[in-house]
C-alpha cells in the first residue's frame, strides 16, 4: 500500500504527462484514418446533412463553388464508383488511374499550348481560360470522399470540366454552364450534375430558356448518349489533335 500511495503520476518516456499523451494518440488516429491529404472521415448522417446544406447554398448561388463540390462528393457514393468501373475497363482510362495527372497550372506548359496552331485541343483550351478569365487551380481537392481512388476520380471530373465546356463550345455564363452540366449529369448520373441540369434554368431569361429547351439541351442530352465516357481520354497527350476531330473521336455532335 505505501508503493502504491508513493507513485508519481503516470509521465510519458519524454516527460509528458498520461493526458497529454492520450491526446496525441487520438490525434494520431485521426491522422491515420485519413485516407488521402485533407480528407474529412464522415459518418452516413453527416454526409446527409452536408449534402442538404451544400444543395440550399448551391441553389441559392450556383456561384458558389465549394458549396457545388461538396455537394458532388457527398451525394456521388453511386456514380462515382460507376466512373471507376468504366475507366478500369478502359485502356486509356485505366492508365490516367495508374498515372494520376493532374491538369494545374504547375503542369501546364502554357506558353508551348498557346502557340498551337487554332483549332487545336491545347490552344482552344487556353483560349477557353483566358476568355473566361478562369484557372484550373480553382477546382477544389475533394474531402469528403471516404475512398482514396475514388477521390481521384471526382478530382479528375473537376480538372476535364473546363475541357468540356472547350469541346461543347459553350461559355462559362450561366446558360453555357446548365448546357455542360446537361451532357455531365447523362455522362456522370452525378446527382449533382443532375441537379444543376435540372433547376439551373430557373435564373434563365424567357429566351434563353426557349433556346434551350428547343435546340441546347436536346443536342447536350444527345451528345451525352453518343459519347463514350470522358473520363477515358488522356487529354494531356491529346493538346495537338483538333478540337474537331476528337470530338468526333467521343462522339461529341457538333454544336448547334
Amino acid at each position: 500500500g505505501r508503493a502504491w500511495l508513493s507513485r508519481p503520476e503516470p509521465w510519458a518516456r519524454d516527460g509528458r504527462s498520461g493526458e497529454e499523451e492520450e491526446e496525441e494518440e487520438e490525434e494520431e488516429e485521426e491522422g491515420c484514418s485519413q485516407l488521402y491529404p485533407g480528407h474529412i472521415p464522415t459518418s452516413p448522417l453527416q454526409k446527409a446533412l452536408l449534402a442538404a446544406g451544400s444543395a440550399f447554398m448551391a441553389l441559392y448561388d450556383p456561384y458558389r463553388h465549394d458549396m457545388v463540390a461538396v455537394l458532388g462528393e457527398t451525394t456521388g457514393c453511386l456514380a462515382l464508383p460507376n466512373l471507376r468501373d468504366k475507366m478500369k475497363h478502359h485502356p486509356e482510362g485505366y492508365r490516367i488511374l495508374q498515372e494520376r495527372p493532374r491538369i494545374r497550372l504547375s503542369t501546364l506548359d502554357m506558353a508551348r499550348l498557346r502557340g498551337l496552331p487554332d483549332g487545336t485541343l491545347g490552344r482552344e483550351y487556353v483560349r477557353f481560360l483566358e476568355d473566361n478569365k478562369v484557372s484550373p487551380d480553382t477546382r477544389m481537392p475533394p474531402k469528403f470522399v471516404d475512398d482514396e481512388e475514388l477521390a481521384y476520380v471526382i478530382q479528375r471530373y473537376r480538372e476535364v470540366h473546363d475541357l468540356m465546356h472547350t469541346l461543347l463550345g459553350m461559355p462559362t455564363n450561366m446558360l453555357g454552364e446548365v448546357v455542360v452540366k446537361w451532357f455531365e449529369a447523362v455522362q456522370t448520373g452525378l446527382p449533382m450534375c443532375v441537379l444543376g441540369a435540372a433547376f439551373g434554368p430557373v435564373r434563365l431569361s424567357a429566351r434563353k430558356l426557349q433556346v434551350l429547351a428547343t435546340e441546347l439541351v436536346p443536342w447536350a442530352i444527345r451528345s451525352g448518349r453518343n459519347a463514350s465516357c470522358i473520363l477515358n481520354v488522356y487529354y494531356e497527350q491529346r493538346w495537338e489533335q483538333p478540337v474537331e476531330s476528337l470530338r468526333e473521336e467521343i462522339g461529341i455532335f457538333p454544336p448547334p
